[in-house]
């Protein structure tokens, strides 16, 4: 007994019988011809049965077979059929279900009849060549034309009995195409090209019929689409509506193959032999706007989106789709979209268990590689890109002045029309006027601009957001990677500072990350700013004063140094502090008497936040150690530091001591 009985000879039908058998449904597939029959593989859950029947027949397997369901995924042509078909589920109180393909595309320069008599009379009304592509069996219709053995172009199956058929019409020689499709657009279009064909004839097929592809081939070649409408005006369900439906009634898994695809910077031409198989094979695409339109094929299912999240709740919502391909700029493993969504695709796995019986756990997915920006860009401007540092600053924090500082080639994506102009501003801030920007915009487009200029002269330039940059400075430094600025090299006024052998303990207890988000309260010169910004590169150092004339001096050495991500804040601590983002490290250096209050903002934004303490009185020292008590610190430690440095006294050196300084370190609160 089978649960469905597809009666196919359509790609639809097929389809529709493999979709069943994939999900493990009994199912009997009913073709007509020879021809039909090879295009299904029997196997454990389907069989095929070749061969015409009418009305009586299937009303006898229908009786037999007691299906759930017939579907009549027939030819829209096969009137008759149909008819038949429905007649004997009537007859036999069997569930009868429709399934159309979707009409095409039509275009308002195409030419619409109701049938090959009709075509006829059209066609005798022009002069030019035909390409009549509606097959063997309405050839003796068009015998009726003027001169239709010169005008005519008959394209059909290259079977022996039906080019003996057409040959007795009268077709032969050139006039007399045998192939078997499918036909591509730009093979209908060469085709018209060949025989220099004014008119295509055709029927309404549908998407899956290529009809649009000869539609398309027609236009592009100058010639008239003359096409015959449908004989039957039917509702039904289309493919995918016929899965979703199969998909509830069987309470079928949704078992989708989902590809991730980087499609490069957007032009076809750029895609890889992969990636176009893919798309080629997609029923679904799913992308950005500019995305899905680059690289969608004709009558292809699109959902316009690139949140991870809505992503997924659509798949999940539509069953009726097998094989889906989700469209990323560049390349998946370059700065992509990719891994937010593989994380929310692959979430919320169900326990061992439930596994089997899980339809997201069933989801295959796939990551295809894409061509990325950085590797077409540095092939375009000649230089390579395996000694180059590699960043993006679209959406994203990154300190693109530290990188070139201390890196002779950095690669970047930008995002914003003015993204070149603000870079080149702070490069010439910094004194790194001279330093080469070669700019890229709409990679791989037809409107590409590729240039190179120094960053001098671009401080004005508005260009597109779809940009990266390589930054090129010859005189690029070697990173500070311990710290260790002596004090002279600081630009230094009637301000305090924190001395080197300081300043080294200090920030050592810190224990600083590239990306560490850093408070220096009561911040003097900025000596310890400065090195605290130079160690947390790509993180944000907040230096806070309260005086103006050291404010001034911060400033000066934010630019000497190229501290980019070093801000200034001119305030009293804790209420300067209140917007500042949350800390994952602090150093207090001042206080004016509000350590305490300090101390409780910090742990109110951050409870993890690393504190070191300098104090240079007694006093301080006692309220730092009162204040640790109070909120009791796991990690409290003291050091107590004494320096003293050489100085010259004629032929002798004595050494002179500094202030003692104590250093104190907290972490981790009690509760």
């Amino acid at each position: 007994m089978y649960k469905v009985l597809v009666f196919a000879g359509t790609t639809e039908g097929y389809e529709i019988c493999r979709f069943l058998a994939d999900h493990k449904i009994e199912t009997k597939g009913f073709v007509a011809t020879e021809y039909g029959s090879k295009s299904l593989t029997e196997n454990e859950f389907l069989t095929v049965q070749t061969g015409r029947l009418d009305a009586a027949d299937m009303e006898e397997v229908f009786l037999q077979e007691k299906p759930e369901m017939v579907l009549d995924a027939t030819h829209p042509y096969a009137a008759e059929v149909t008819v038949n078909i429905r007649t004997a589920c009537e007859n036999t109180q069997t569930a009868y279900y429709r399934v159309l393909r979707e009409a095409g595309e039509h275009e308002d320069r195409a030419v619409y009849v109701d049938s090959v008599q009709a075509a006829t009379d059209y066609l005798n009304q022009t002069q030019g060549n035909v390409l009549l592509t509606t097959g063997s069996k309405e050839l003796a219709g068009f015998t009726g034309m003027k001169d239709y053995q010169n005008r005519l172009y008959a394209r059909v199956l290259s079977l022996p009995n039906v080019m003996k058929a057409c040959a007795e019409l009268g077709f032969e020689g050139k006039h007399l195409i045998g192939m078997q499709g499918p036909f591509s657009r730009e093979l209908n279009a060469a085709m018209l090209r060949q025989y220099d064909c004014r008119y295509l004839v055709t029927k309404d097929t549908g998407k899956a019929g290529g009809f649009q592809d000869k539609i398309d081939a027609a236009l592009e070649c100058d010639a008239v689409p003359v096409i015959i409408g449908r004989p039957l005006k039917e509702e039904g369900m289309s493919v995918r509506e016929c899965k979703r439906f199969l998909t509830e009634h069987f309470s079928l898994a949704h078992r989708p193959h989902i590809t991730l695809l980087g499609i490069g910077m957007g032009s076809q031409k750029l895609l890889t032999v992969q990636g176009k198989n893919s798309l080629d094979q997609a029923d679904l695409l799913i992308g950005a706007r500019r995305m899905v339109d680059s690289v969608k094929r004709p009558g292809q299912d699109v959902f316009v989106e690139y949140r991870s999240q809505e992503i997924r709740d659509y798949i999940d919502a539509h069953p009726e789709y097998d094989n889906i391909v989700i469209v990323l700029s560049g390349d998946v493993g370059f700065y992509s979209g990719a891994r937010k969504l593989l994380e929310v695709l692959c979430q919320d796995r169900k326990s061992e268990e439930e596994r089997d019986s899980s339809a997201q756990n069933n989801t295959e997915i796939e990551i295809q590689c894409g061509i990325s920006s950085v590797v077409y860009f540095m092939s375009q401007i000649g230089l390579s890109w395996d000694d180059a540092k590699i960043v993006s600053a679209h959406g994203r924090g990154c300190n693109l002045i530290s990188h070139i500082c201390y890196t002779e080639k950095v690669f970047s994506i930008l995002g914003t029309s003015d993204g070149v102009a603000v870079l080149a501003e702070k490069l010439v801030k910094y004194g790194m006027g001279d330093v080469l920007l070669y700019v890229g915009e709409n990679l791989s487009y037809e409107n590409e601009k590729i240039f190179v200029k120094p960053a001098s002269e671009l401080t004005e330039y508005k260009g597109d957001p779809l940009s990266v940059i390589c930054a090129v400075n010859e005189n690029a430094g070697t990173r500070l990677e311990t710290h260790g600025i002596r004090d002279e090299e600081f630009i230094r006024g009637k301000a305090p500072m924190t001395k080197e052998e300081v300043r080294t303990v200090s920030l050592s207890k810190l224990r600083l990350t590239a990306d560490s988000v850093c408070y220096d309260v009561g911040a003097g010169t900025g000596s310890l700013s400065i090195e605290m910004a130079l160690r947390a590169h790509q993180g944000q150092v907040w230096a806070i004063e309260k005086k103006e004339d050291a404010v001034e001096l911060i400033h000066r050495n934010k630019v000497k140094f190229a501290a980019d991500n070093l801000e200034i804040v001119e305030g009293l601590a804790p209420e300067a502090l209140k917007d500042l983002p949350t800390p994952t490290h602090a150093f207090i250096g001042g206080s004016s008497g509000n350590l305490k209050e300090i101390v409780k903002l910090l742990l109110e934004k951050n409870p993890q936040v690393r504190i070191v303490i300098n104090c240079i009185t007694l006093e301080t020292v006692s309220e730092a150690l009162e204040t640790a008590k109070e909120f009791g610190f796991e990690e409290n430690e003291i050091v107590q530091l004494s320096a003293a440095r050489s100085k010259a006294i004629g032929r002798y050196h004595m050494m002179m001591g500094e202030n003692p300084i104590y250093i104190i370190t907290l972490q981790n609160p009690g509760k």
